[in-house]
């Protein structure tokens, strides 16, 4: 073989080589892109699978967004306090230690004064002690368990029940304070935040036995019986601080077992079976009416209170030398709006 035939033989040679590695490198490419294909899809599934367990997570469906009455009147009372304390000025911590007003303002404001609701007929009284705080500490204890706690009661019931659940707890718990401690003045929500943790209770009593027909009601259910066990750790330590000296056990009583019957009214009707929506919206309206009727009655019948928390500017003068009456009515001193030596929140 020539010299000629043998370069060309080996040319030749070399283009094959060359045409089997492009051949080679295009299939591996095309295996490749395959490959990623592969992937993408199987990533494609993974992501898929997750948000099908995201769609499948528990979400609890409330009523509404936010609790408007409940921050509403937290406002109000926030801005209550600042009007009394500009009005009647802050008192020492050992006249006031709640950092707040002279302690006659809470009685001039509308706090819960047993002489003046029995004896002249102040009805009015029964309900605006929810507005008024002895001071930043006490206001600051309510406010906080009323927006959190109260507030998503709020958003779970709707704003109508939530408020009717609120001021009925309210009158319930003055009502109860006149009673069982007519010679103190009271002032403050926890009475009405109490009858918040009642209704609770009795809307977890009257749906605890429903049948959960679908996802949302197993999921509202669970939530309940939490809602149960926090509450009724709350009642427990409430209760028990309830007779600290100056703090009103009887409207912290007073409130929860008038949310309770008035819940008991409006939580039956949520009941499916008829028979037993029935018989339980009958018992919280008999024992409702009745329990205030016979409550009602005792206060303005029985209850006897101070004459003294009539002007009880002269009745802090004698314990305080540098007690100053600067929301007194008249230049005489006369408050029949004043308050009483035992203040109680």
């Amino acid at each position: 073989m020539t010299q000629s035939s043998k370069r060309n033989n080996m040319q030749q040679h070399h283009m094959n080589n060359l045409r089997n590695l492009e051949a080679n490198n295009h299939h591996s490419f095309q295996q490749h892109q395959h490959q990623h294909n592969i992937r993408k899809f199987q990533g494609n599934g993974l992501d898929q699978h997750l948000l099908e367990e995201e769609e499948e997570e528990e979400i609890y469906v409330v009523k509404q967004r936010y609790g408007y009455l409940a921050i509403l009147f937290s406002i109000s009372q926030i801005l209550v306090l600042i009007g009394m304390m500009w009005q009647c000025s802050i008192a020492p911590l050992n006249i006031n230690p709640m950092v707040g007003p002279y302690p006659d303002a809470l009685s001039y404001w509308g706090g819960k004064n047993a002489i003046l609701i029995v004896d002249d007929g102040e009805y009015w009284r029964l309900l605006t002690p929810i507005f008024l705080h002895a001071g930043i500490i006490h206001l600051f204890c309510n406010i906080s368990v009323q927006l959190e706690t109260g507030a998503f009661f709020e958003r779970e019931w709707g704003s109508l029940v939530w408020l009717i659940v609120y001021l009925t707890s309210a009158v319930g718990s003055s009502i109860m304070s006149c009673i069982f401690m007519p010679d103190t003045v009271g002032v403050g929500s926890s009475g009405a935040v109490m009858g918040l943790f009642g209704a609770k209770l009795s809307e977890v009593f009257c749906l605890a036995c429903e049948k959960r027909l679908t996802k949302q009601e197993e999921i509202a259910h669970k939530v309940r019986m939490d809602e149960c066990s926090g509450v009724m750790c709350s009642v427990i330590l409430v209760m028990a601080m309830s007779f600290i000296p100056y703090v009103d056990w009887a409207a912290h009583l007073g409130g929860l077992v008038a949310g309770q019957l008035v819940g008991l009214i409006l939580f039956s009707t949520f009941i499916r079976n008829r028979f037993f929506k029935v018989w339980w919206l009958t018992v919280g309206l008999i024992a409702t009416v009745a329990a205030f009727s016979i409550a009602m009655e005792h206060m303005l019948n029985d209850v006897q209170p101070k004459e003294e928390l009539r002007d009880v500017c002269e009745y802090y003068r004698q314990y305080f030398d540098d007690y100053e009456c600067h929301c007194q009515l008249n230049e005489g001193g006369n408050n029949n709006g004043g308050n009483s030596g035992d203040n109680r929140f």
